[in-house]
């Protein structure tokens, strides 16, 4: 009964994800701007963190003084957390469609100006080490928040991510959790070709951390890592290493370094929505 009932939240949040990823295609065509691979990359990532139930804000009260903190390091994703915010009402949904435009306050990097926002995370490698601070913040308060950081495998080049995750174990804060998204490509090229961040989950543990790997797709291997990173009593932060692959959903995207950048047009953007509209379909008849 239980193992039933976890299938259908695993349902309902993978139509969720699909969702996302149809609203991140027209936001960013109506546009001309943004990243759409890199937002379909963690789309199941932050799909499972928002509506699983167990990251704890509240959207008509976004400065809730015991809110959890969650802060896209990887702020190029910025377009997939506005979606999910404005779904879960922290602003109106209408609003999407203003991404980037003249006089929007949707820029293409996060902006803590916008509800439900923590940081303004543009420049890679600054958001993990904000998250640091907050989780040490949250320790000296007493708090029992927490707080989630997500990262992209390239920005793991940067040296500060390294400084706070050295500065996380040091101060033993158990309530600061890292995602990797590790899909294996930065903005231009793919990492083993260039320069590698393998192997990645020595280099955690060998820093003082506790490191799972998980399907970065699976929203049931997700929940479940954010689950028990609640329950957990290890004195350790944790570091999820999510392999995923960059433009996920959509064929022609999957594991091309181009589509960092790219918005697809004419024939490329019919087959993009025929594709997420095909995988929709076929979800609901399992």
């Amino acid at each position: 009964m239980i193992k039933e009932k976890e299938s259908n939240i695993e349902r309902v949040l993978q139509k969720k994800a699909d969702w996302l990823r149809r609203r991140v295609l027209a936001m960013t065509v109506k546009a001309k701007a943004g990243h759409v691979a890199p937002s379909f990359s963690c789309a199941e990532i932050l799909t499972a963190i928002y509506y699983g139930g167990y990251f704890r804000v509240r959207p008509k009260d976004p400065h809730w003084a015991d809110r959890d903190i969650f802060i896209l390091s990887k702020g190029q994703a910025a377009v997939a957390l506005y979606a999910i915010l404005a779904d879960l009402g922290f602003f109106p949904l209408s609003e999407l469609m203003t991404f980037t435009q003249k006089g929007s306050r949707l820029g293409g990097h996060t902006e803590n100006t916008i509800p439900g926002v923590e940081a303004f995370t543009g420049s890679l490698g600054h958001g993990i080490c904000i998250a640091a601070g907050v989780a040490l913040a949250f320790k000296r308060d007493g708090k029992k928040s927490v707080c989630i950081s997500l990262l992209g495998d390239g920005e793991c080049h940067e040296g500060s991510v390294w400084e706070a995750v050295m500065f996380a174990s040091q101060h033993r804060l158990n309530n600061l959790c890292a995602i990797i998204d590790h899909n294996g490509l930065s903005a231009t090229d793919f990492l083993e070709d260039y320069l590698s961040v393998a192997p990645l989950k020595d280099k955690f543990e060998a820093f003082g951390w506790e490191v799972e790997t998980v399907d970065g797709h699976s929203i049931g291997g997700i929940l479940s890592v954010v689950r028990r990173f609640r329950e957990r009593v290890s004195k350790k932060p944790l570091a999820v290493i999510a392999k995923t692959t960059k433009g996920k959903g959509v064929s022609f995207m999957e594991n091309k370094p181009i589509w960092h950048y790219r918005i697809p047009v004419g024939r490329e953007l019919e087959m993009a929505r025929k594709e997420l509209s095909c995988s929709c379909l076929k979800k609901r008849r399992i």
